[in-house]
């Protein structure tokens, strides 16, 4: 997946546990895509509360 150059579309996606939203692949998760659980530094503070 690192270097991906086509259609967005066919992109992973996952749901985030807090605010239940659809997030896609991002080039910076390239190396740690299966750990990533949320789609932004707002839902994983919020899940530690």
């Amino acid at each position: 997946m690192n270097g991906f150059k086509g259609n967005k579309q066919f992109l992973p996606i996952k749901i985030c546990p807090v605010c239940l939203q659809e997030f896609t692949w991002r080039k910076k998760w390239a190396n740690n895509w299966l750990v990533v659980k949320y789609c932004s530094k707002r839902c994983r503070i919020e899940a530690r509360a």
